[in-house]
């Protein structure tokens, strides 16, 4: 199991020193995270994420340059079609680098749409649907997880704060969470929009993988 903290914007070092897998940095000029500052050096086991929301395949591919990104998440209406493009002009410049495809879940979902992202795509991302990309601050039914028909791996995300641990705990052991990748937290650990709670995050974190070792 794998811990992903997005939304980095202003301590970022104290947060990295925590060692988390993933570090997401969101690309979308209207969020209260978006970043456009300079990322300090990072540990190597931290893979860093750049979030985009239907951004233009030649912004992805200068953030990801300028930022050494490990990964990009894909957080709006990006097609099929769109993701492949992506990946091929990836392919030709010689990046590594993994595709996350986010798709949004309130009380029910069709899993049909994951069929035409599946070589495209390296992981898939669960979030909440609401009136933002991401970020709304509340989770999404995990029920709906029992229909998973993939064996992609995938990101949980949607509203998890400290308040979810249990629940976290509770999902991770069963069944629709055999391909679960990472748990992927937000505003819920924030003193601010961008400023995150460190004792909060190092608590949840020493808990969850406490349990999960």
């Amino acid at each position: 199991m794998k811990f992903k903290i997005c939304g980095m914007k202003d301590n970022i070092g104290e947060v990295a020193a925590m060692l988390p897998d993933y570090l997401g940095f969101i690309f979308w000029e209207p969020s209260k995270r978006f970043f456009d500052g300079s990322i300090p050096e990072l540990d190597k086991t931290i893979s860093k994420v750049g979030v985009f929301v239907d951004a233009n395949i030649e912004e992805i591919l200068s953030r990801t340059k300028r930022f050494s990104l490990n990964a990009v998440q894909l957080h709006g209406d990006e097609s099929p079609e769109y993701c492949a493009k992506l990946k091929e002009k990836f392919n030709k410049q010689n990046i590594k680098i993994d595709i996350l495809k986010v798709f949004s879940i309130k009380d029910s979902f069709d899993f049909s749409q994951l069929g035409p992202f599946e070589k495209s795509a390296d992981f898939f991302l669960f979030d909440t649907k609401g009136k933002l990309p991401g970020g709304n601050g509340y989770q999404f039914n995990w029920e709906v997880l029992k229909g998973y028909p993939s064996k992609k791996p995938y990101f949980l995300s949607g509203g998890i704060g400290p308040e979810e641990l249990n629940s976290v705990l509770d999902f991770l052991q069963k069944e629709e969470s055999k391909y679960c990748h990472a748990i992927d937290v937000n505003s819920k650990f924030e003193i601010a929009p961008g400023l995150k709670d460190i004792d909060k995050l190092n608590e949840f974190k020493n808990r969850l993988f406490k349990t999960n070792l």
